[in-house]
């Protein structure tokens, strides 16, 4: 995928130097690989994510790739549905009638749909598609339409999907050491510079997240909190609100920040229950339920099972919520240092499922071990600690991965400085070293 980025390019004029703006593209290598192997495959290419992580982006440069595979433009069709020119086309027989004119007759025409959940039963124009002609379809969208269980009702056997993240720490690095991009906040770094410390660096990310917006020129914090505010704010009331026809915002709104608060914490609907009710705010635990299933429907919360390692099984209660990118959670609570601890579970969350595991809070006796990460026959044990300052914390963290008796590496990150190396076979790590790291 592609990121935006504003350059600062010196050219001279009449013996002085002016300032010209360039506008130029970052490539997202992990995601347009991934994409394009599937082109010209029986499948529709769906890609979904939080709104602005960069899939209108990414289908952009899918579109730029197609070219560069000698594709003529006639024979690719690009509709992007938050665009007024394309308002009329919100019903999936619009959208048949408007595209099947225009397809090649005698070549594979690839269609290209941009935030599709704007076109009402997209899923009948796209199965249309695929039976009557020969295209290649690509789409992306940002609501619960394009959740892999409602798409599996519609498509089923007929697609592949694409989880879409802001951007990870290496992406974030890449765009700051390419374009010299640096926050002017109290970090003790010029705007001119870009910091060589990666651990310096992960501060940062801690605390501006991922969004390619804000990360386009110099924002101060409010600045880019305030960008990342919008963001969620056009999720919250068109996604959920509008499109969930909910009256009570004022009940949703305070679910969210007990979510954002007790972000790493396990919770159930019970426990916000009773809190709203403490609030003089009665709701019971199935309206809470729900609200929860839409913050993940528009992808502003992951939920994050509990799973027995003892009996092998996933626990269906008190589950752990994770948000899409540290900024959200600052936007609309604020930044405070002892809300660290747990952003440092959320980034490392979000980097195992951007490498595509499926992770789990684990259960063994009484003892949790941070995250259980599996894909295919490979698994990880991780347990996340800002530092280890005494013998107590250091049996606690190590502990818990030793009574594990399995081979699969185990890992202790942290955020303090250390010696590193292993401690009887768990691999001590800096966590910034290791959302580096291609060894898992």
């Amino acid at each position: 995928m592609l990121i935006t980025a504003k350059l600062l390019q010196l050219i001279p004029f009449c013996g002085r130097l002016i300032v010209r703006k360039v506008i130029t593209m970052i490539l997202r290598p992990a995601y347009i690989e991934k994409i394009m192997s599937y082109t010209d495959t029986p499948f529709v290419k769906i890609l979904s994510g939080v709104r602005r992580c960069g899939k209108s982006t990414i289908l952009k440069m899918v579109e730029d790739n197609l070219r560069g595979r000698g594709v003529n433009d006639d024979r690719i069709l690009v509709y992007r549905f938050d665009s007024l020119a394309n308002e009329d086309i919100n019903t999936a027989k619009r959208l048949y009638d408007e595209v099947k004119g225009k397809l090649a007759e005698t070549e594979k025409t690839y269609l290209l749909f941009d935030e599709i959940q704007e076109v009402v039963d997209w899923e009948k124009a796209v199965n249309s598609f695929m039976t009557d002609f020969d295209v290649d379809i690509y789409v992306t969208g940002s609501n619960s339409r394009m959740m892999s269980s409602e798409i599996s009702t519609y498509l089923t056997g007929r697609y592949v999907a694409f989880r879409v993240f802001p951007l990870s720490f290496a992406e974030y690095l890449t765009f700051r050491r390419q374009y010299g991009i640096s926050f002017p906040t109290h970090f003790p770094v010029a705007f001119s510079e870009v910091p060589q410390n990666i651990h310096e660096e992960f501060a940062r990310y801690l605390r501006f997240g991922g969004f390619p917006a804000i990360h386009l020129q110099e924002y101060s914090t409010e600045e880019a909190y305030t960008i990342v505010k919008d963001i969620y704010n056009s999720t919250i009331f068109t996604d959920i609100v509008k499109r969930g026809q909910i009256r009570k915002i004022d009940q949703l709104e305070r679910i969210v920040r007990f979510a954002f608060d007790n972000i790493g914490r396990t919770f159930s609907a019970a426990s916000i229950s009773r809190y709203l009710k403490s609030e003089n705010r009665a709701i019971d635990n199935e309206t809470v339920y729900n609200y929860l299933s839409k913050l993940e429907s528009a992808f502003i919360l992951h939920r994050c099972s509990r799973y027995d390692l003892t009996g092998k099984e996933i626990l269906k209660t008190q589950e752990k919520f994770y948000v899409c990118d540290p900024a959200i959670k600052y936007s609309v609570l604020g930044y405070t240092p002892d809300s660290v601890a747990a952003m440092l579970e959320n980034i490392v969350y979000l980097e195992l499922l951007r490498r595509g595991y499926d992770v789990h809070i684990g259960m063994l006796g009484g003892a949790e071990i941070d995250f259980v990460a599996a894909k295919q026959e490979n698994k990880l044990y991780i347990q996340i600690t800002q530092q280890i300052d005494s013998e107590k914390t250091e049996q606690r963290e190590y502990g818990r991965l030793l009574s594990i008796r399995d081979n699969h590496p185990k890992y202790v990150l942290r955020t303090d400085e250390f010696a590193g190396g292993n401690y009887e076979g768990i691999r001590s790590m800096h966590i910034a070293d290791f959302l580096l790291s291609d060894e898992y």
